[in-house]
């Protein structure tokens, strides 16, 4: 067992025209498959950029919002996951502070549980 902290702010995350966003990588995994820790803080953006690979914005604490290439803004709080294809355009904020993990690689795809 190995006990570690994913909420270290590492990276302040200022492409796209961000705010107030921090980014601390957690783990990758084979080809481009990785985990990050996006820290936004009341009032931060992630400015609308196009998704590289199948990602998905699992949002852990806080409320927000999250906005695809139509750019209508959806709020988001605790326990919702939001998924993005290959090459769209997103963006995600918070008006209170919001943690989400993001998860990124190509062929991700959501699991849907079955009967028992």
């Amino acid at each position: 067992m190995e006990l570690f902290r994913f909420d270290r702010a590492e990276k302040v995350v200022d492409r796209f025209d961000s705010t107030g966003a921090t980014a601390t990588r957690v783990a990758a995994g084979a080809g481009s498959v990785h985990v990050t820790c996006l820290a936004v803080e009341a009032g931060g953006t992630i400015g609308t950029h196009p998704a590289p690979v199948d990602q998905l914005f699992l949002v852990i604490a806080g409320e927000g919002w999250v906005a695809g290439p139509d750019g209508h803004r959806v709020p988001v709080t605790a326990g919702d996951g939001v998924r993005w294809s290959p090459g769209e355009e997103h963006t995600s904020g918070t008006d209170h502070g919001l943690t989400a993990l993001a998860l990124e690689g190509p062929g991700l795809e959501l699991f849907t549980p079955g009967p028992g």
